[in-house]
């Protein structure tokens, strides 16, 4: 049985399905770990929900900003404002039936098999494996509940607060949480989430690192696998393993087999079908 982790697949199906071909994949006897965002802006996300939750215990998806905002639209009645590529999910006959799937999906996925990780964004340094799981465990139970996420999702945007506290509590500790697992690229040394710089490493303004290379980082013996970067591309340090190589912006889709030492990277090569911006 093989274990391949997928990075960001943002509504390409048909790219998602040359690249299974390319692995032979096989649903009987493999894993697929998706490393969130799913949806958005790629011509298929409809398909890609649809193909995600019928492979049933053969694959594990973590949830991505994108996926957030898919799910507050729903469950805001339209308040917030729809992507056109997203349109198709709201017309389907099963819609209700895929997003209450999604909203089911978790923030951070681990197994006993595997001493891997799997998150969308980051973490903040401050938290070690124990404090991260039971985190993700939080927003968790809010989505699984439909009354208490319909204020969550009404109070899910925002880049404030911008630091860790075990004093957090109410709409504002689940915010710093979601804005971590699914938005987070850089930081400050002691923390504070700089969630308006999207660049490559060595683009952000002076005082602030990648979220993993932050010294004394509580994850850093943690195997950490992420998305969400497309900028960064497959990246591999500190131990951890960036997976979002851009298939969206013409780049490649990715998948790394983390059941073999070393892990091992396939990738395709995909048509440019969205300009960045």
């Amino acid at each position: 049985m093989a274990t391949y982790v997928i990075g960001d697949v943002q509504g390409c199906f048909d790219e998602l399905q040359r690249l299974l071909e390319h692995i032979e994949f096989d649903a009987q006897q493999d894993q697929l770990w998706f490393a969130g965002d799913l949806v958005n802006r790629g011509p298929k996300s409809l398909e890609v929900l649809r193909f995600v939750k019928e492979l049933g215990g053969s694959a594990v998806c973590v949830l991505g900003n994108h996926d957030l905002h898919l799910l507050a639209t729903w469950s805001t009645g339209g308040k917030k404002k729809l992507k056109n590529d997203l349109q198709p999910i709201f017309d389907a006959p099963d819609r209700d039936e895929l997003l209450e799937w999604l909203c089911l999906r978790p923030l951070m996925h681990t197994t006993p098999e595997f001493d891997f990780c799997l998150i969308h964004a980051g973490l903040p340094p401050q938290w070690d494996l124990t404090q991260a799981l039971a985190c993700a465990q939080e927003v968790e139970s809010v989505l699984a509940d439909q009354r208490c996420r319909e204020h969550y999702f009404a109070e899910m945007y925002g880049d404030k607060p911008n630091l860790w506290s075990e004093d957090l509590g109410g709409q504002e500790r689940l915010r710093f949480i979601t804005n971590c697992f699914t938005r987070l690229r850089f930081c400050t040394q002691d923390g504070h989430l700089a969630l308006d710089e999207k660049g490559a490493p060595g683009s952000q303004k002076k005082g602030l690192l990648p979220w993993y290379l932050v010294p004394g980082r509580q994850s850093e013996n943690i195997k950490l696998l992420f998305g969400h970067w497309s900028m960064l591309g497959y990246h591999h340090e500190a131990n951890t393993w960036a997976l979002d190589t851009g298939c969206l912006w013409g780049g490649e889709l990715s998948a790394l087999r983390i059941d073999v030492e070393p892990p091992v990277l396939y990738a395709i090569d995909c048509p440019c079908q969205r300009k960045p911006g």
